[in-house]
């Protein structure tokens, strides 16, 4: 306390700072610049790289790669993070070396407490593990509609620890990758919606499998839905005798993710199209038949049906 009142220690620090200054504080200035430089110059390329990569998705002779477009999305995601995390930790090395911190010992330190965390935290390197075999074996994408568990929803967003998904109500689901037992992926290559089509047993199959073929066709020269269709629709025929129904099953091909909006198009359509073919779609009916031996009930019965007979004249 002693030395800090005299005016050789005030002279010693100042000549320390205005030393650092001279000497230092411009190299650190520089490094700060260069971090700012390097993060901005990694997200300039990345960005260029995943436009680059989508134009040729676009571009493809067949139509937009959808697929090639989603896993771009989530890579490039991932590589993004990776990188800007690695320059941080150099710029973090450097800065501290700039004010003589002697950074060996940080880094066994922190080996030695990798170690240790490492016993201790088996769960989390089995979720990192699990979320890179998941990114590299392509199991899912950002913007897929999976089930996970079964839980399903569209992924929002893929880690290297956890998968994050949204259901239809909007809830948010979070799944530790090492804690995914199955995997659904519902828009993946291509997906396809399977109508179970039911009419009245006096129906003729081969008329109604014709209609539902017209109609699928003319889904298929519609501008608002042609693009969604990928292949004409697929009759299996007639598939179940149901309790009051003949089961026709069908399936459409569609682009990922727009099968239900195909779904509910074709449904409302067929609908239209059974009423002016005046096609039945049957619904439950029940047959109740008077025994002898409540006699009693139906007498009840036939009074009530009297009164309303009389009340109606």
């Amino acid at each position: 306390m002693e030395k800090m009142l005299t005016n050789n220690f005030w002279e010693q620090w100042l000549k320390i700072l205005i030393d650092w200054t001279v000497n230092q504080l411009p190299s650190v200035i520089l490094l700060i610049i260069l971090l700012i430089v390097s993060l901005r110059l990694v997200a300039f390329f990345i960005n260029r790289m995943r436009n680059l990569l989508q134009k040729r998705a676009l571009a493809h002779p067949d139509g937009p790669d959808l697929e090639a477009e989603k896993r771009l999305h989530t890579l490039m995601g991932i590589l993004r993070r990776g990188s800007f995390v690695l320059i941080w930790l150099v710029f973090i090395m450097i800065f501290l070396k700039k004010f003589n911190i002697d950074i060996a010992p940080i880094i066994a330190g922190a080996g030695i407490i990798g170690l240790a965390v490492g016993f201790g935290a088996q769960e989390l390197v089995r979720d990192f593990i699990s979320g890179f075999f998941i990114l590299l074996e392509n199991q899912i994408r950002m913007g897929d509609v999976v089930i996970l568990n079964g839980t399903g929803g569209v992924v929002e967003d893929i880690q290297l620890r956890t998968v994050t998904l949204r259901d239809q109500s909007g809830t948010v689901h979070v799944f530790q990758n090492g804690k995914i037992n199955t995997i659904a992926n519902m828009t993946k290559g291509w997906s396809a919606m399977v109508f179970d089509i039911g009419v009245a047993y006096k129906e003729d199959p081969t008329v109604v499998m014709r209609i539902m073929k017209e109609v699928s066709e003319e889904m298929r020269i519609d501008e608002d839905f042609k693009q969604k269709i990928l292949e004409p629709m697929e009759i299996f025929g007639l598939d179940n005798f149901g309790d009051s129904a003949l089961i026709i099953k069908g399936r459409i091909k569609t682009r990922p993710g727009d099968q239900w909006t195909i779904g509910r198009e074709y449904r409302k359509r067929l609908k239209e199209e059974f009423d002016k073919n005046h096609i039945e779609i049957p619904f439950p009916t029940r047959t109740i038949t008077w025994a002898e031996d409540i006699t009693p009930l139906k007498q009840n019965v036939n009074g009530i049906k009297d009164k309303d007979e009389q009340g109606a004249r």
